[in-house]
């Protein structure tokens, strides 16, 4: 069974990642405190109440965007650092920017006149995004279900995440066309939602249509940007967890524990479109790697 190596992981996050990164490996892996996570994260919120500035790392624009909340809000959460006050403010922002029947979009328009990824491209007529959607929903709900401070955190869901639920469901009960990326939003949201029954049904609905689509290669070797089982059910508990056979599990997570580079860092199998944001996402990717060892009994 291959382990990862976390000093040499926190050497190359000293020398080439983001005070971020660094602050979510000192809190994950090292005992240190939530607060610093808490204002990294804040370093990068708007007045709007909504998260930019290139922290979700292929949209440069320093205007708010769905995928950069997600990614403010998932960090929170996955470090105990969950601030009520930067979510409300980024639920805020979701309401006032949300299409016509809820949601999120994939790319505000604000990115318009800023570098990015080629595939950051608002769609004509903004409608809801199943990636973003699902995942900032994914999202609040687990954070809404984690205990702090003696209560369950978050109270009653926001009016965006109620809308953005039943939009979700919708969705998933006429699903088709989708994508890879699409199909890991609604599972990240399934794994989440409070209705448990419902979720575990949809799950086996649309769960083997990642196998019928060819969206998921098993073989851990298989190069270009593909999605492996790991992406789709990357904890124990992930509902997906049941579409793959044990083997196809232990044979990603031996992969991605020797897939680590000889400085450290792990890296990630998309176009690198710009040198500064490959640098960013190895340092998110290390850290990442390091949780997902960990949370499967690697690391």
């Amino acid at each position: 069974m291959t382990s990862p190596d976390v000093e040499a992981a926190e050497q190359f996050l000293a020398a080439s990642a983001r005070v971020l990164e660094r602050r979510r490996f000192e809190r994950l892996f090292r005992g240190g405190d939530a607060g610093p996570v808490r204002d990294a994260v804040a370093a990068y919120r708007n007045p709007d109440g909504g998260f930019g500035h290139a922290l979700e790392p292929d949209g440069r624009c320093p205007g708010s965007q769905p995928l950069a909340i997600d990614f403010a809000l998932r960090v929170l959460l996955e470090a105990g650092a969950w601030d009520t006050a930067l979510a409300d403010g980024a639920c805020g922002w979701l309401a006032a920017h949300a299409p016509a029947g809820g949601g999120a979009v994939f790319v505000d328009p604000s990115v318009e006149g800023w570098p990015h990824a080629p595939w950051w491209v608002p769609e004509e007529g903004g409608p809801p995004s199943p990636i973003c959607t699902g995942l900032l929903a994914g999202t609040l709900h687990a954070a809404a279900a984690v205990k702090r401070d003696g209560e369950v955190g978050g109270g009653p869901a926001h009016p965006w995440l109620s809308q953005a639920t039943e939009l979700l469901w919708s969705r998933i009960d006429a699903l088709a066309d989708v994508g890879p990326y699409d199909m890991r939003a609604l599972f990240w949201f399934l794994d989440h939602v409070p209705d448990r029954d419902r979720a575990r049904a949809a799950m086996e609905k649309i769960g083997p249509m990642i196998f019928d689509a060819g969206m998921v290669a098993l073989d851990p070797e298989t190069p270009g940007e593909v999605h492996f089982p790991l992406d789709f059910a990357p904890l124990p508990g992930s509902l997906a967890r049941s579409l793959f056979d044990q083997q196809v599990i232990d044979a990603g997570l031996d992969h991605l524990a020797a897939a680590q580079q000889p400085d450290g860092s792990w890296t990630f199998n998309w176009m690198a479109w710009s040198p500064v944001a490959e640098w960013e996402w190895r340092g998110h990717m290390t850290v990442e790697a390091l949780r997902l060892l960990r949370a499967n009994g690697r690391c």
